[in-house]
């Protein structure tokens, strides 16, 4: 990108406008040039009921840094097994809006209201997620145990507190 850009109000609804049409339910903003650029920076607006399967990044290069700008999102780490280890909510409006996660470390977001926007840092080039990235125990986007892991994951933030949490039940 070759000119100054400046993130507005208006910026932010245009994107999550595009998350609640879009069929996965987010939309990405990119502000690195390229997949190949060595640092990859970007805008995530996802909607409520957008699945994000637990992933790591095996990468030692691969950490990544969240910073939520708008709404809010429950964030989830998990063990090989699935067992939840940490629970916590994000929220724009609170102290509580920056996460980071090193490598090697299972994790997801889930958008807990409308409009949620966070902003995403991470080594580049891009790559998409390899097979052992993805956690065997949870459900792929679009299949059917997805919806009833997700809701699990939703009710994690709703029903209590999201401050470190016990593990809920896996999708197998």
């Amino acid at each position: 990108m070759s000119q100054v850009q400046i993130v507005d109000a208006a910026f932010f609804d245009a994107l999550s406008e595009q998350a609640r049409t879009a069929d996965r339910g987010r939309r990405n903003f990119n502000f690195h040039a390229s997949t190949s650029d060595s640092c990859n920076r970007l805008l995530n607006a996802v909607e409520p009921g957008s699945y994000i399967r637990p992933h790591r990044h095996l990468d030692p290069g691969k950490d990544e840094t969240f910073v939520v700008l708008r709404g809010r999102f429950g964030f989830a780490t998990f063990d090989d097994t699935g067992r939840i280890t940490l629970a916590a909510l994000l929220d724009a409006r609170s102290d509580r809006n920056v996460v980071n996660v090193p490598h090697g470390i299972y994790h997801t977001l889930v958008a807990l209201m409308p409009g949620s926007v966070f902003f995403e840092a991470k080594a580049g080039p891009f790559v998409p997620l390899g097979k052992a990235e993805l956690a065997p125990w949870a459900p792929a986007e679009k299949s059917e145990p997805a919806a009833a892991y997700l809701a699990s994951l939703e009710r994690l933030f709703r029903d209590g507190d999201g401050v470190t949490r016990s593990a809920i039940a896996r999708s197998d």
